[in-house]
């Protein structure tokens, strides 16, 4: 396991959107891009695949603390915390869900066929078949 499946695992467990990432990056004073942060979730074999460092990833860990605890002078519940980024992850799927077609009553909505069905094709030459028993042609 590497650095790049802990950042995954620990992006889907706390729910965390690129944005939310570099934010807490950027509260130990670390800044990335959301491009860069992209690159880490990507399959290995992708071109655009980056390895995440170890520098990285103990700078998210160490404002992931920050992010969840809070400071000294301003301490935060985690709780709170964890539930109010699943009750935005809830809201952005409501607002990316699709909206449901209108229709008239006057009018009657059909389906249009997803595929169109292929010409048949002329053969213009008969292959005849020949079959091999113990490697003799066979008529």
């Amino acid at each position: 396991m590497n650095n790049n499946d802990i950042f995954k695992k620990l992006r889907v467990a706390l729910q965390l959107r690129d944005d939310q990432i570099v934010d807490i990056l950027q509260l130990v004073d670390f800044r990335i891009s959301k491009g860069e942060v992209g690159n880490f979730f990507r399959n290995a074999d992708h071109p655009k695949y980056v390895e995440c460092g170890d520098q990285i990833l103990r700078n998210f860990l160490n404002g992931l603390v920050i992010h969840l605890r809070g400071t000294k002078e301003n301490p935060t519940n985690a709780m709170d915390v964890i539930k109010k980024n699943q009750e935005a992850v809830k809201q952005n799927n409501t607002i990316k869900a699709k909206p449901q077609q209108k229709t008239n009553a006057t009018k009657t909505v059909t389906p249009k066929p997803k595929f169109k069905a292929k010409k048949p094709v002329k053969k213009t030459e008969v292959v005849e078949k020949v079959q091999y028993k113990n490697g003799k042609k066979q008529k």
